[in-house]
């Protein structure tokens, strides 16, 4: 498995609103940027604003970080002007609250959701993926709503919006850093993955510090603009902490993994 290191992330232009993706909760759309390509754009007016776009960079870089299949994240500029000709209020109302920074991914053109019933995820990438999603608290990779895709006959996963849940209260982090992720019990590759305690192993040894500080360094600092006293660089140590911390006790994530398993099968 090759990892990869993160790389900086590229800032785009959106000159076009192709169409409202509207099987999502915060309403995403796919747009054209100014280097011709699509993307799935995720707005910061939307419900959960820049903290499921902090989410969502976070997760997605450790994802591409630990060499699974990600598309390529963007920062992806709206213009004030941008929308103005939009017919739907909605649709208008949420362009105009998004002025400025927003995230987008590529889109995977052709992409089909995935599956469980039709396609057969081997154990190891079971393992990694189960494994990712109890580290970042992802709520959001069930069997009504996998958030993965097949492309090109390989996964990718999408969309880490509802991960990090500990940052909508900011309240004893640190605790809830430590604590078993007892939604995986509804994950939809949980029963396949038989191979936590190896993926552990090879996980941490990717994540160093380092590495994890590389991530939350790409938060922009007008996403962490807030009621609090904290500075923009405090904000991004408490998800560092918060992440080494998880890390650092991962056996607790792990046996609720495994013992959630057991009781699957």
């Amino acid at each position: 498995m090759t990892m990869n290191k993160i790389p900086e992330l590229r800032t785009v232009n959106v000159i076009r609103y192709v169409t409202p993706l509207r099987e999502g909760g915060s309403l995403p759309a796919i747009a054209e940027a100014d280097d011709e390509f699509l993307y799935v754009l995720k707005f910061r007016g939307a419900g959960q604003g820049v903290k499921a776009l902090i989410a969502e960079l976070i997760g997605g870089e450790i994802c591409r970080m630990l060499g699974l299949r990600m598309p390529e994240i963007v920062f992806a500029n709206l213009d004030e002007a941008f929308g103005r000709t939009e017919a739907d209020e909605e649709i208008q109302d949420l362009l105009r609250s998004s002025t400025g920074l927003n995230l987008a991914m590529h889109y995977l053109s052709g992409a089909i959701t995935f599956d469980p019933l039709v396609t057969k995820v081997d154990a190891k990438l079971a393992s990694q993926i189960v494994w990712l999603d109890c580290l970042l608290t992802n709520v959001d990779r069930t069997a009504r709503n996998t958030n993965m895709l097949m492309w090109h006959k390989e996964l990718w996963l999408i969309d880490h919006g509802a991960s990090l849940y500990f940052h909508h209260s900011w309240q004893n982090w640190e605790e809830q850093a430590k604590r078993p992720f007892v939604q995986v019990k509804d994950h939809v590759l949980l029963s396949t993955a038989s191979e936590l305690d190896v993926v552990d192993a090879e996980f941490r040894s990717v994540l160093t510090e380092e590495n994890i500080l590389a991530v939350v360094s790409l938060i922009p600092d007008e996403w962490l603009i807030s009621n609090s006293d904290e500075s923009p660089q405090q904000l991004r140590q408490v998800y560092a902490n918060f992440l080494t911390t998880r890390l650092s006790v991962s056996n607790i994530f792990v046996i609720e993994a495994q013992n959630a398993r057991k009781a699957l099968i």
